[in-house]
């Protein structure tokens, strides 16, 4: 019996001296050299006691080494954890112990910090830097460099990804290797990746979009990318005309437009901009286009889904639009009270079913329920519209979700710890416009009493136990939070009043 992921993305291009990775220094790996690579971090798993459906959790930076994991995971039938660097300790033991991971991979620089949370779950902690060191890789480079594959089917776990929760906890979405492939197959053909492709990734690899869109996508097209660490723009602007297509979030193109440098013919070499992750404004839609005659290609996706709908490859790529629902996709728009179908025009929650959809959410039957119909339709809990050609439109988020710069952000969560800091009454979270970051997160905190709160000593707060990117950027005291005369506060009336927060 094969590997379905495996033998797909990774196994068939051994022995292919083609170039796979292109790294910021100018250095090549090829097909052939990561397929070893993968094949002794695979053994490196298998001797830490691992085997097939036992998880792997890594807090790790991007690297080819981290993308190595990732493939090792496939080849032994391992269930792949990717995880947040910016998320701190207490957030890091949740994910560890609620997944049942049975290997932690870190940034050695923190070992000392990870060994307790490791120690407490049963779990080994092996290391792994982004320069590609750590005891990992030392087990790694003893091993032989091939590796008999586990035999595993499309209908078994490949990978969980953690989503914020409303109340909160975080849960684990249970992907399997058809949902990737699946996915991954209808991305490549709508696309038109091919062989010839050298894809410009300056994305974070812990996220679906940078993970399992666009290094799935090149693997599977047997293309090559430019492996960049971070978002920086003399590297963006020096691998330019090496590559052919680029997939970003929103605030990598307004930071582009934001450089003189960023011109018609700094992008001539490109034929394909893939934005995605948050909301891209139709202004930077029309300016983009000015610039460089490009017009980039919005898509929707989520961390439950991969992606479920795109703009056409041919056609118009019609700004402030996410286009139309991916082959083999169904996507429609419902009331959020009846779950019926709603007509064409109207606003309601957007519901999508396909080999995309994820298998539902660890250890938490009951809220997979409520989130997976019985005939197999995801609800989202995003609203949006068909306009009269068929364009989806996301006009809103339900829940009170906040995108910033890519990344989920759950108000709830940010609240639970503002509420327990000194002199805070009780608190709102929000996302209000941001120019760099699509939203900003601000914090509305009612004081216990006159000046019993410490705006600085909150921030520190939020600093121990958020990741960087949940921590509002701004915090505001007020008397008292708007409510209804059914008591819930009316966050549609803060984010009116501080709209203009980051203006």
């Amino acid at each position: 019996m094969p590997n379905p992921l495996y033998d797909t993305l990774f196994g068939r291009h051994a022995g292919q001296d083609t170039p796979f990775l292109i790294l910021r220094d100018g250095s090549e790996i090829t097909h052939a050299a990561f397929v070893e690579m993968a094949a002794q971090f695979a053994h490196a798993i298998t001797t830490s006691g691992l085997v097939a459906g036992d998880r792997v959790a890594a807090q790790i930076h991007k690297s080819p080494e981290a993308l190595a994991l990732y493939a090792a995971c496939a080849q032994t039938g391992t269930v792949f954890l990717p995880l947040n660097t910016a998320y701190t300790p207490a957030e890091l033991s949740y994910f560890v112990e609620d997944s049942g991971a049975k290997l932690l991979v870190g940034d050695p620089k923190v070992a000392d910090t990870l060994k307790p949370i490791a120690d407490a779950c049963g779990a080994v902690l092996e290391t792994l830097d982004g320069a590609g060191g750590g005891t990992l890789v030392d087990l790694a480079k003893t091993s032989p460099t091939t590796f008999e594959t586990v035999d595993r089917e499309a209908g078994d776990l490949a990978a969980f990804l953690y989503t914020s929760g409303t109340t909160g906890r975080s849960k684990g979405a249970m992907l399997t290797q058809n949902n990737l492939l699946s996915n991954t197959e209808a991305l490549v053909d709508l696309w038109r990746f091919t062989a010839d492709d050298v894809l410009l990734h300056a994305l974070p690899i812990f996220h679906t979009h940078g993970l399992f869109v666009a290094s799935n996508i090149t693997l599977m097209a047997g293309g090559a990318m430019v492996f960049l660490p971070a978002f920086n723009l003399d590297d963006v602007f020096a691998a330019l005309p090496k590559s052919t297509s680029m997939m970003g979030v929103p605030t990598f193109y307004t930071r582009l437009l934001g450089d003189d440098l960023f011109t018609r013919d700094a992008s001539e070499h490109m034929r394909l901009f893939i934005s995605g992750s948050a909301p891209l404004l139709a202004e930077t839609h029309v300016q983009f286009e000015d610039r460089t005659g490009h017009r980039i290609l919005e898509r929707y996706g989520m961390t439950e889904t991969n992606m479920n709908v795109s703009n056409p490859y041919d056609g118009e790529r019609r700004a402030g639009t996410v286009g139309f629902a991916l082959p083999g996709t169904e996507v429609k728009v419902c009331d959020p009270s009846t779950g019926e179908t709603l007509p064409q025009g109207e606003i309601g929650v957007i519901e999508v079913r396909g080999p995309n959809v994820f298998k539902g959410y660890w250890n938490m039957p009951e809220k997979t329920a409520e989130e997976l119909r019985d005939d197999g339709f995801f609800i989202t809990g995003d609203l949006g519209q068909f306009d009269a050609d068929g364009y989806l439109s996301i006009v809103g988020r339900g829940k009170d979700l906040i995108i910033s710069g890519g990344y989920n952000i759950y108000p709830k969560e940010i609240e639970l710890v503002l509420d327990e800091q000194d002199g805070v009454l009780e608190s709102a979270v929000i996302g209000v416009p941001h120019g760099d970051f699509g939203e900003g997160v601000v914090g509305v905190l009612v004081e216990q009493s006159k000046g019993s709160i410490d705006v600085d000593a909150i921030k520190a707060a939020m600093a121990e136990n958020l990741a960087r990117f949940k921590q509002p950027k701004r915090l505001v005291v007020v008397d008292e939070l708007p409510r209804n005369t059914m008591g819930k506060v009316q966050k549609n009336i803060l984010r009116d009043t501080y709209n203009d927060s980051f203006a």
